[in-house]
């Protein structure tokens, strides 16, 4: 009677998580954050996922599962304490398209960034330079390096995180841009109704038949000629490579409106492309501008930037893959700390990974005045608690999700 139930439970639960959108569910989820770490002894993949009605956020540090390093660059891969707010409704731009930019344009299934193929370094001051060829003396075996802020990120292909190789069914997702659609490996149906077989998905852009680079960019002769070929090879350079609509199967951002197994009615998805040698193949991951409309949050990079770092404001349901993580979807108690504490000047509370989510926080002084609210705080995500205008002494922090609640000690140091 015991098996049997555990079985109907079971097949209940799977049921219900093939209701769920794969935005929710196709994400690489850490069963154990003590244990499960990658490089820099930091936790791997993905650390929580939490959805609402309308968005999925998805936690991570941005560290792979698999081993990564060494790299021929002084960077190093660290922490990113990144919260990505995907949109489970994604809308086709009828608008002014987004640009694709620098930085992470989306995320892996694993929770690394995505980057393209813009290295941010110019030759003859407007040429841009290409990351696969300028860079790869740089990266480690799955092809990713970190940046100057210690971001990992895969320009191409991240051969380390799926089979590559397997030329006989159709590509897993890989990821999700920004605008909230799909990324898939190279393979994709040689329909886009979802017939003919399988595939490698063939990009649109080639080199330009124009070699002399004797123009700048947008073809004026003038002062910014691009290099000579012999120094710069054709390819190295951005302007080198131009978009013929029809080339290939995908269009200009390497996407297409097509079947895929995860949506069977259809969807907009990003390739990442490969030739037949199973090289990179420009423009790897996207180019030019966005298909769909990007919710903000996500974008932006370097010292200040909050891009990748969003505060979920709303209810949210933690999402736990019992089959993959091998975990119970029952929550813990509510689990937080407090640093500095005593402080001067201000708190940060960190949710731990195995806290309730849509908690409330409420700050109040020893006379029981509340001074501050915080709503709907999530794991993993840390919050801030200004307390230069207050004077020394002993303040509370009462956290409560309607069910249970915990109260902690903060004090004020002059």
């Amino acid at each position: 009677m015991r098996k049997t139930l555990i079985l109907i439970l079971l097949c209940y639960a799977s049921f219900a998580q093939a209701q769920l959108s794969p935005a929710i569910t196709a994400w690489i989820q850490n069963p154990d954050t003590t244990t499960h770490k990658g490089y820099g002894n930091i936790p791997s993949n993905c650390i929580k996922i939490q959805y609402s009605t309308s968005d999925v956020y998805v936690s991570c540090f941005c560290i792979p599962g698999y081993s990564i390093g060494p790299w021929n660059n002084p960077n190093v891969a660290e922490n990113q304490n990144f919260v990505y707010k995907i949109t489970l409704n994604p809308q086709k731009n009828t608008g002014t398209p987004t640009t694709i930019g620098l930085g992470h344009i989306g995320v892996l299934t694993n929770g690394v960034s995505i980057f393209n193929a813009n290295d941010a370094q110019f030759e003859n001051h407007v040429w841009s330079r290409n990351g696969y060829y300028f860079e790869f003396p740089s990266f480690d075996n799955c092809i990713g390096h970190p940046q100057q802020q210690g971001e990992y990120h895969h320009h191409v292909s991240p051969k380390c995180l799926y089979d590559q190789t397997d030329s006989t069914h159709h590509s897993p997702i890989i990821g999700y841009m920004f605008d909230g659609f799909p990324v898939y490996g190279a393979y994709g149906y040689a329909d886009t109704n979802g017939t003919g077989g399988i595939k490698r998905m063939r990009s649109s852009y080639r080199l330009r038949a124009d070699e002399s680079r004797t123009k700048d960019p947008w073809g004026n002769t003038g002062a910014y000629p691009g290099p000579a070929l012999d120094t710069v090879p054709m390819g190295y350079l951005l302007w080198d490579w131009e978009y013929v609509p029809g080339l290939g199967d995908l269009d200009s951002a390497n996407g297409r409106w097509c079947v895929t197994p995860e949506y069977p009615n259809g969807t907009y998805a990003y390739f990442m492309t490969l030739d037949s040698t199973l090289a990179p193949a420009y423009p790897y991951t996207s180019a030019g501008s966005y298909y769909g409309v990007v919710q903000s949050g996500n974008i932006g990079m370097g010292p200040g930037s909050s891009g990748g770092h969003n505060t979920i404001t709303v209810p949210t349901t933690v999402y736990v893959d019992t089959v993959a993580t091998g975990v119970s979807t029952v929550e813990s108690e509510i689990s937080f700390k407090i640093v500095p504490n005593p402080t001067a000047a201000y708190v940060y509370v960190y949710m731990d990974n195995n806290s309730v989510n849509n908690v409330t926080g409420k700050l109040y002084n020893e006379a029981g005045q509340m001074l501050q609210d915080i709503g709907y705080m999530q794991p993993t995500i840390a919050y801030t608690l200004d307390l230069t205008k207050y004077a020394a002494g002993i303040y509370l922090l009462r956290m409560t999700d309607g069910k249970s609640e915990t109260v902690k000690k903060i004090v004020k140091a002059n």
